[in-house]
């Protein structure tokens, strides 16, 4: 804990046998309380290594939902369990959990209720292998995305990021989609709800365990990025109305009318 805050930290695994145990021997335990893995239908041993780990907490899908899907049993785990702070690392080892105090510490304190450790701050993007057609794609996705939502983050495209759960208690991330773009729907939708987002330094690491996306994907991910930022855009601009940026209130509101 911090100032009293349980931390819970949540791992969306899949194939993530050779590189989990690397991963949660980093995790800071002198501030996180609880470890939550979501393991989405993996034909490896991922769930016995996560129980030789010791981890308490493990998910088992018995479809594969998705990266997406994933992400969202992870988040509904977290609130069930009354997590503070909740941050989402990958367990392929790609993110070092040695940042975990950086994010925690900006949330904790009430400066921040939303952290990203970007690849892109710095010069570690390239250094660390990721390949130049994904760092030129990142570059021009985060472009657009900036000028179609007012913004100036560094990267939406980062798979390290710590929320608030005021922020999981406002969005209604369950709704997003199953898929890679999930990640940029949550982040638009918290833009939406006026939240603001910090952005820390983030060493990068591509290896062959490290999970990854081909250019198939890639390109549909990509398209799919694009399609959220026109959304908010319209929407902002009050010439659109999109689902996605309902909140969670104001959905179980129409639930019931």
């Amino acid at each position: 804990m911090i100032d009293n805050k349980k931390i819970t930290v949540v791992l969306p695994a899949y194939n993530a046998g050779q590189t989990l145990k690397m991963t949660y021997n980093e995790i800071p335990f002198d501030i996180v309380d609880e470890v939550i893995l979501v393991d989405d239908l993996s034909s490896d041993n991922t769930i016995q290594k996560a129980r030789e780990l010791g981890i308490k907490h493990i998910v088992k899908h018995t479809v594969n939902k998705g990266y997406g899907g994933n992400q969202k049993s992870c988040y509904n785990k977290a609130l069930e369990l009354n997590s503070d702070i909740v941050v989402m690392l990958h367990p392929d080892y790609q993110y070092t959990p040695k940042l975990i105090h950086s994010l925690c510490y900006l949330i904790a304190n009430d400066v921040y209720d939303v952290v990203l450790g970007s690849r892109i701050l710095g010069k570690g993007a390239l250094k660390g292998g990721m390949p130049v057609y994904k760092y030129l794609a990142n570059r021009f996705l985060t472009f657009v995305q900036n000028v179609l939502m007012n913004q100036k983050l560094s990267e939406y495209h980062t798979g390290y990021r710590a929320f608030s759960k005021r922020v999981l208690h406002t969005i209604n991330y369950n709704i997003n989609s199953d898929d890679f773009v999930f990640d940029n729907q949550m982040l638009a939708q918290i833009f939406y709800a006026g939240f603001e987002i910090a952005e820390i330094t983030c060493p990068t690491k591509y290896f062959e365990e490290a999970s990854s996306i081909n250019i198939r994907r890639s390109i549909k991910y990509g398209l799919g990025v694009l399609k959220v930022s026109f959304q908010y855009f319209l929407q902002k601009m009050h010439a659109g109305k999109f689902s996605i940026f309902t909140s969670r209130y104001e959905n179980t509101k129409n639930l019931h009318t």
